[in-house]
């Protein structure tokens, strides 16, 4: 029998892996939700748009009778969430949206499929961010939640209605605290992000052979990338892994809570220096403390490059210092463990980013050569 999935968040990172994942696996119908904008970008989603298993739906988490409609319509199986206001900073900007969208969101879908599909098993996507202020290391699931943002607090929220209504209704309703999690598909205002992407437009700058032989030798001018806290630590792993464990969640005989992580921890400044040896730039060293530290490379002996610089703009009011998961529960309940190391996620990210980049400059010269 063809099991009916809808997963909201379509055109993000984890909803976009979220559908590819499940139509690779047999007997499964994708209902991939998105908003209705003006202009949306369905480039996540370019592998499977046109898969006979999927459809695209439109609805909205700030909008209960969208649900409700789409609940009635498809009666699924599984109702996975991935729809969320996800960036942190933004969050202290727009502090009752992220709220909305986040917490009540997520009580909306509760009650949508309290009233039209009782035997819909959910998923909400929690975060690491809900530990904010951590009292011990690594964190597992007794940790306090102490949030230090709008959207942690959000987080927060969303996990105690899951609960309130598993136990209230008896539902089928997992939350799961999901580490920081990155990837090809990762959003441009992700710190992640910013950094491949910041990283693949200096290694185009380093290595453009016609600009280096006009430089005769000189050191390479290059844009220096501009970040905030550089020494927060961050559990990362990648959105694919994430995916598959949140699948296996929900297959389990009761619901319950869990965590993803992959049990280590790097700080920013780690990310950039590893993004960049994967880019081939590795004769660097970092220079300063606080807001006065950079990321220099020695190009001969006598000229440094600014790689990377800090602006006090990107420091957040409350910062999170330390987040680092104990996935260790999770991965024996699921026999569930992750298939890429964070160095494995630096590299394809980096790659990644400077592949497109080089096409991206390729069909300029087309274009240019046309002309």
């Amino acid at each position: 029998m063809t099991r009916k999935v809808l997963v909201t968040g379509l055109l993000g990172q984890d909803g976009s892996n979220m559908c590819e994942y499940l139509l690779s696996l047999d007997n499964i119908k994708v209902f991939g939700m998105a908003r209705r904008l003006s202009n949306p970008n369905f480039s996540n989603c370019d592998s499977f748009l046109n898969h006979p298993d999927f459809q695209v739906v439109f609805g909205d988490l700030t909008d209960q009778y969208s649900l409700d409609k789409l609940v009635q319509e498809i009666q699924p199986d599984y109702f996975i969430n991935f729809a969320a206001n996800s960036f942190v900073g933004i969050s202290w900007d727009m502090p009752l949206q992220v709220f909305d969208t986040n917490a009540l969101g997520v009580l909306r879908c509760l009650e949508s499929i309290k009233r039209y599909q009782p035997k819909c098993r959910f998923y909400s996507a929690g975060s690491s961010e809900e530990f904010g202020d951590v009292v011990y290391s690594p964190q597992d699931m007794s940790h306090p939640l102490r949030p230090r943002s709008p959207y942690g607090a959000s987080k927060c929220a969303a996990r105690h209605l899951v609960k309130v209504y598993r136990d209230s209704y008896n539902l089928y309703a997992v939350h799961a605290t999901l580490f920081n999690h990155e990837g090809l598909k990762r959003g441009k205002e992700f710190v992640t992000r910013k950094i491949t992407q910041g990283v693949a437009k200096v290694h185009q700058e380093f290595f453009d052979a016609e600009k280096w032989r006009q430089r005769k030798g000189e050191a390479p001018t290059v844009t220096p990338i501009e970040l905030g806290n550089l020494e927060a630590k961050r559990d990362w792993s990648d959105s694919e892994d994430f995916v598959e464990g949140v699948w296996k969640m929900l297959q389990m005989d009761e619901p319950r809570d869990y965590l993803l992580a992959s049990g280590e921890t790097h700080s920013i400044k780690e990310f950039a220096e590893r993004a960049f040896f994967h880019a081939g730039i590795r004769k660097v060293y970092w220079e300063g403390e606080g807001v006065d530290q950079r990321l220099l490379f020695d190009h001969d002996g006598h000229h440094q490059v600014i790689l990377v610089k800090v602006n006090p703009k990107f420091y957040r009011p409350a910062e999170v210092e330390l987040l680092w998961g104990d996935p260790s529960e999770t991965q024996k309940v699921l026999d569930w463990k992750p298939k890429f190391s964070f160095d494995n996620l630096v590299e394809r990210m980096v790659l990644y980013d400077i592949d497109i980049r080089r096409e991206e400059n390729h069909g300029k010269t087309l274009r240019a050569q046309q002309m």
